[in-house]
């Protein structure tokens, strides 16, 4: 398969999804970062993966499709609920509950980065190219910069937020190289993603009654309820459906430009409702993560190439 059939060109429509899904995402962070005010981490993980099982489980009744019962594939769906969900999710709640969720949106930024060192030791066909190991360096430098040199004498509770963030980052990279075997399973993309958040959901719901008796806390505001809500079913499971869809549609490789956009809407959803603000240093490394990101990806790369080839075309000889 060439490199030209795997990125396919995407139509205006595509884009409008791309731009969409980037925008539902993006909001998961103000969602996060309301609800994370009055409710503890693991109860919002918890009710978050619930709501979304079930609206994800409607979906697929209304689709006649029924999820799988064999032993294998549950275990499956629960190795990918627990990279995929669990641990993210409670990284990315705590992680808010210290830092902007515009910081937060942007260190999630660095999923990629991990994900291509990850599957070149996990896979044998995804290896790391010159090109992928300098955007995984400048990407990594912008997060060094992120985070700060204070960082090396303090370690105070954003530095460790921060480095919550990161983990849920690299717990998404194993995450894409785990979901590899869906496929191969011959189990569509749409049952993976109810399969995946019902396992979470049976792990974390008895995990936060454990931990938080719920039944002990205030009861939260009407924003902290709808937040709630919207971050279950709008950035989970009505995402987890455009994902899906445009997925389809545009392949793979076109999928992950929203990596791109995430944080543009997240960073204004913060600034805008949250009154947030981001430092010269944090905008400095969102620069160079996106410069990563863009080495990573290769295409605007090979498009400048391209363009000054044609520009300047190679001289004929005289013979």
């Amino acid at each position: 398969m060439t490199q030209a059939s795997i990125q396919r060109t995407m139509a205006a429509s595509d884009w409008a999804l791309l731009i969409l899904l980037s925008i539902v995402w993006g909001g998961s962070f103000l969602f996060v970062g309301v609800a994370v005010r009055e409710l503890p981490p693991l109860t919002i993980v918890a009710l978050r993966v619930v709501m979304a099982a079930l609206a994800l489980q409607v979906v697929l009744r209304g689709m006649s499709v029924a999820l799988p019962k064999a032993r294998s594939v549950w275990l499956a769906f629960l190795g990918m609920g627990i990279l995929n969900n669990a641990i993210p999710f409670t990284l990315i709640v705590w992680g808010q509950s210290h830092i902007a969720s515009g910081l937060a949106s942007i260190l999630n930024a660095t999923t990629p980065l991990f994900t291509v060192i990850v599957a070149h030791y996990l896979t044998a066909d995804e290896r790391l190219t010159g090109r992928r190991l300098a955007g995984v360096i400048v990407g990594f430098i912008g997060v060094a910069i992120m985070i700060g040199g204070a960082a090396m004498k303090a370690l105070n509770a954003d530095v460790f937020a921060q480095l919550a963030v990161l983990g849920a980052a690299l717990s998404y990279a194993f995450a894409a190289v785990f979901g590899r075997r869906f496929k191969a399973m011959g189990i569509q993309p749409m049952v993976t993603a109810a399969g995946q958040v019902t396992a979470s959901s049976a792990l974390l719901l008895p995990l936060s009654l454990m931990v938080d008796h719920p039944w002990t806390l205030a009861v939260p505001s009407t924003s902290a309820i709808v937040s709630l809500v919207s971050l279950a079913l709008v950035s989970t499971a009505f995402a987890y459906i455009l994902y899906f869809r445009l997925l389809a549609r545009a392949g793979a490789t076109n999928v992950g430009l929203v990596t791109f956009l995430i944080p543009v809407s997240a960073i204004l959803f913060g600034v805008m409702l949250l009154g947030e603000s981001l430092e010269p240093r944090q905008i400095a490394g969102m620069a160079l993560i996106a410069a990563g990101l863009i080495l990573i990806d290769g295409r605007l790369v090979l498009a400048v190439s391209r363009f000054f080839s044609a520009k300047n075309p190679a001289p004929r000889g005289n013979g």
